[in-house]
C-alpha cells in the first residue's frame, strides 16, 4: 500500500504553511501529493508554486468542486500547472459540500451525482486529447497532463462514475471496514463498465506521536463533516450517532467540539504512537485500500514534519 501526503487546509494556521508541508513531503520523498481546494488557496496557483518550490514530487489537483469549477477550467488548470512545472500533475474531482459550494460561491448542488459523471466524462475526454461538445468545442492547446483522473466518491452513483472512467477512487473519512465495502462496490460498479477497477485511497488526517495541540486541531477538522451528507452517515455509522444528532440539531460547533471524544481520531484517521499507526496502516491494506493519502496534523508539529517523517519510515 502507497502513503502520499495532502497539503492540509488547516484554518487555525498561517495559510503559507501548506508549502512548507510540500517542500517537507518532497524532501522526504514521498511520491505524490495532494493539494485540495477549500476557501484559502487555488489549488491551481498553489499546485504550481508547489511544483516549482520542489524537486520531484507528483502532484494531483483536488479534489475540486465540479459545481464551482467546469470541464474545461479543470483541465486547463491541470494542464498549466504541467507545462509550467514539468511535474506529472493529476486531477481529483468531487461535489464538495453545501457550505463551499451553496454559502460560500453561490452555486447549486442539486443533482450533485450527474453533474459528477458529466463532469468527469467531460475531463476525460480533455485529458485524452479529445474536444468537448463536438466540431466547436474546447480542446486543450496545451499538451494534457499525464496524471491520473481521480473521482471523490462515496455514494453509489459516484463509485459507478469513477469505475467507469477514472484512474483511481478517493474516499474520505472512513473506517477500515467501511473502506473494504466501498471496495466492493467498486469493484463490482468496474465490473459492470467492462474495465478494471480503479486504485483504491482513502483520504485521512494523520498524527504520529501527537502532542494535545495536536489532537485538538483534527477533531475540530472534523466538525463540519458531522453535518455533512454522505460523511455524517458514515460517522454515525462509526460509533459516532450522538455527535451526528446534535450537528443535525443545529449545536454550535464549539459546543460540538467538546461532544466528540479523542478515539474518533483514531477511528476514521492516524493517530497515536507509531505502533498504532502502523496496525491502522495494516487495517486499511488488508481492507484493500491501495493508497492512504495522509493529511499531516500541524499544530503542535509545524508543517507536518515529525509525522510526515515517521510515516516515510513505516
Amino acid at each position: 500500500m502507497d502513503i502520499s501526503a495532502v497539503v492540509g487546509m488547516w484554518l487555525d494556521r498561517p495559510p503559507e504553511e501548506a508549502l512548507h508541508t510540500a517542500v517537507l513531503a518532497d524532501r522526504l520523498g514521498f511520491g505524490e501529493l495532494w493539494i485540495g481546494e477549500t476557501g484559502t488557496w487555488d489549488a491551481f496557483a498553489l499546485a504550481t508554486a508547489v511544483g516549482l518550490a520542489t524537486d520531484t514530487i507528483a502532484l494531483t489537483v483536488g479534489p475540486v468542486p465540479v459545481a464551482v469549477r467546469d470541464p474545461a477550467m479543470i483541465a486547463m488548470g491541470a494542464a498549466s500547472v504541467t507545462a509550467l512545472t514539468r511535474r506529472r500533475v493529476g486531477v481529483a474531482l468531487g461535489t464538495s459540500n453545501p457550505t463551499l459550494v451553496e454559502d460560500w460561491h453561490g452555486r447549486s448542488r442539486d443533482g450533485a451525482a450527474g453533474a459528477l459523471e458529466e463532469s468527469v466524462r467531460a475531463v476525460a475526454t480533455l485529458l485524452g486529447g479529445g474536444r468537448t461538445n463536438g466540431e466547436n468545442g474546447f480542446r486543450l492547446r496545451l499538451s494534457p497532463p499525464e496524471g491520473p483522473l481521480t473521482v471523490a466518491a462515496l455514494g453509489d452513483r459516484a463509485i459507478a462514475t469513477a469505475a467507469a472512467h477514472a484512474d483511481r477512487m478517493v474516499v474520505n473519512l472512513v473506517t477500515p471496514q467501511q473502506a473494504a465495502e466501498l471496495k466492493e462496490k467498486l469493484e463490482a460498479a468496474a465490473r459492470k463498465a467492462g474495465r478494471p477497477a480503479p486504485r483504491l485511497a482513502a483520504w485521512m488526517p494523520a498524527a504520529v506521536d501527537p502532542a494535545p495541540e495536536s489532537y485538538a486541531q483534527l477533531i475540530w477538522g472534523l466538525v463540519p463533516y458531522l453535518s455533512a451528507p454522505g460523511y455524517s452517515a458514515n460517522l454515525a455509522a462509526a460509533g459516532f450517532s450522538d455527535a451526528v444528532e446534535l450537528a443535525r440539531a443545529g449545536t454550535a460547533p464549539r459546543d460540538l467540539l467538546t461532544a466528540l471524544p479523542l478515539e474518533l481520531a483514531g477511528t476514521i484517521g492516524l493517530a497515536g504512537d507509531t505502533t498504532a499507526v502502523r496496525s491502522r496502516l495494516a487495517a486499511y491494506a488488508d481492507a484493500g485500500v491501495d493508497e492512504v493519502a495522509a493529511v499531516p496534523v500541524t499544530g503542535g508539529d509545524p508543517g507536518g514534519e515529525r509525522t510526515l517523517s515517521a510515516l516515510r519510515k513505516l
